[in-house]
C-alpha cells in the first residue's frame, strides 16, 4: 500500500513562482495547492489541515504576519515563511509569530526542499542530538516535556512558540554539552550553518528570560565564545534553592 503524499499549501501572490514551487514539490512526491490570496489564507489553512504550509510574507489582502499569527493556535503543522528581504528583524518577527524556519528570496529548489524535509521530520519526532528518547526533563524548577511539547518554570507555563521548544528541548536534552550553531542547524533545520544567519542567536535571547534565565549575565544557557551555546544543568537546578528574585 502506497504511503499517502504530505500535503503543501503554499500561499503566494506570484503565480509563476508558486506554480514552479508546486512542480518541483510535485515531482518530489509532495500533494500541493497553491492560495494566492492572503485574506483567504488563514481560513483555509484551518480548515484543511495540511501537513505543511509556505508562507509568503507580502500578500495581498494580509500579509503572512497577520496569517501566522491567527492560525498558529488552531495549525499544528510547520510554517515556512518566504521573504524577499534579508532583514534580520523581519525574520525574528516571522519565527516569533509561530513560523518554525524562513528561506529567503529567490528561492533555491534544493534548499526549500531540504527545508520541508527537515521540518517534517521534526514535526514527527524532535530527538536531540544525540537521539536522546526521554520524554520529559526536569532541572530544579523548570520542566520540559518533548511529548506534550510544553514546559513550565515552577509549575506556571512557559509560552514558547514551536521553534523555541524545539531548541530549548535540544538544548536541554543535551545539557552540559556545548552545541555548535552548525549542529543546531543541521538538527533544527537540516542544513549547515552559513556563518551568518542570527535567529539561533535571537531565539536564545528569547527562551533565556522564559526560562528564569539573566539575559544580561546568562548562566543557564551560556554562549562559548567561538564554540556555541550550553546549557548548564547546575545552574537550573540552583533556582530552585534561591529566594524568587534574587541572583544566583
Amino acid at each position: 500500500m502506497e504511503q499517502e503524499a504530505c500535503q503543501v499549501l503554499i500561499v503566494e501572490d506570484d503565480q509563476r513562482l508558486a506554480e514552479l514551487t508546486r512542480d518541483y514539490l510535485e515531482s518530489n512526491g509532495f500533494s500541493v495547492a497553491i492560495e494566492s490570496n492572503g485574506a483567504l489564507a488563514a481560513a483555509r489553512i484551518i480548515a484543511e489541515q495540511p501537513d505543511l504550509v509556505i508562507l509568503d510574507l507580502m500578500l495581498p489582502g494580509e500579509d503572512g504576519f497577520a496569517i501566522c499569527r491567527k492560525v498558529r493556535d488552531q495549525f499544528t503543522g510547520p510554517i515556512l515563511m518566504l521573504t524577499a528581504r534579508t532583514d534580520d528583524l523581519d525574520q525574528v518577527q516571522g519565527l516569533d509569530m509561530g513560523a518554525d524556519d524562513y528561506v529567503c528570496k529567490p528561492v533555491r529548489p534544493r534548499l526549500l526542499l531540504a527545508r520541508i524535509q527537515a521540518l517534517l521530520r521534526r514535526s514527527e519526532s524532535a530527538e536531540g542530538v544525540e537521539g536522546d528518547k526521554r520524554e520529559r526533563l526536569q532541572f530544579g524548577p523548570l520542566v520540559v516535556d518533548n511529548t506534550l511539547r510544553e514546559a513550565w518554570l515552577s509549575d506556571s507555563s512557559i509560552e514558547l512558540t514551536s521553534a523555541e521548544f524545539d531548541l530549548l528541548w535540544l538544548l536541554v536534552a543535551n545539557a552540559g554539552r556545548i552545541l555548535s550553531r552548525e549542529e543546531i542547524f543541521t538538527a533544527l533545520r537540516g542544513v549547515g550553518y552559513d556563518g551568518q544567519d542570527r535567529s539561533i542567536d535571537v531565539r536564545i535571547s528569547r527562551i533565556r528570560p522564559k526560562i528564569g534565565d539573566d539575559p544580561i549575565h546568562p548562566r543557564m544557557i551560556k554562549t562559548i565564545r567561538s564554540k556555541g551555546y550550553l546549557f548548564v544543568r547546575e545552574a537550573a537546578e540552583a533556582m530552585g534553592r534561591i529566594d524568587p528574585g534574587q541572583p544566583y
